[in-house]
């Protein structure tokens, strides 16, 4: 076995890009750590996500600390300001999206067991504070990331990672 050279990853990620249907987008609110906000675009694009909506204070693309830790992956995401965490919510309804805030909450249900529909938008929120409760009344539904270890929470670029590959894995796999 051989790592993959330049063309190899490029044959195997075409591949599987057309295995994957369905439209995935963010909405980041006051997630204020520009190296957080830098690792979730760098996911983003890796897990083509299309429309990312930046909240309240979440620091832009171009943020010198949001851009070393993006490395340039930004140029493949379209990002839209709005002022609260509401509007992106309705934003991201407009557009068409199912919003799921991933949040630890008394009636959220684990996000393997949620229904996502053809479009799906993840509202992850501030790194101590998570999403706001107007967030999570306006959402379509509320999830979570099961864990299983002692500590009960993660850092908000690994949840919107975690969040984001599930959305794409359950494409994946057969019903």
């Amino acid at each position: 076995m051989k790592q993959l050279d330049g063309t190899g990853m490029k044959r195997l990620h075409r591949e599987w890009r057309r295995r994957t249907d369905g439209r995935l987008a963010l909405a980041l609110e006051d997630v204020q750590g520009p190296f957080n906000v830098g690792a979730i675009i760098r996911t983003a694009a890796a897990l083509r996500v299309e429309d990312v909506w930046l909240v309240g204070r979440t620091p832009e693309p171009g943020h010198g600390k949001v851009a070393k830790t993006a490395l340039g992956t930004d140029r493949y995401l379209t990002f839209h300001r709005v002022d609260d965490g509401v509007a992106a919510v309705t934003a991201a309804r407009n557009a068409g999206y199912r919003v799921l805030a991933v949040e630890l909450a008394d009636e959220a249900v684990p996000l393997h067991e949620a229904p996502l529909g053809a479009a799906t938008c993840l509202v992850v929120g501030h790194e101590d504070r998570g999403c706001t409760p107007a967030v999570l009344d306006a959402a379509d539904g509320v999830v979570f990331l099961p864990l299983l270890g002692r500590v009960g929470s993660l850092n908000v670029a690994t949840a919107a990672a975690l969040a984001c590959y599930e959305v794409r894995r359950r494409a994946w796999t057969p019903s």
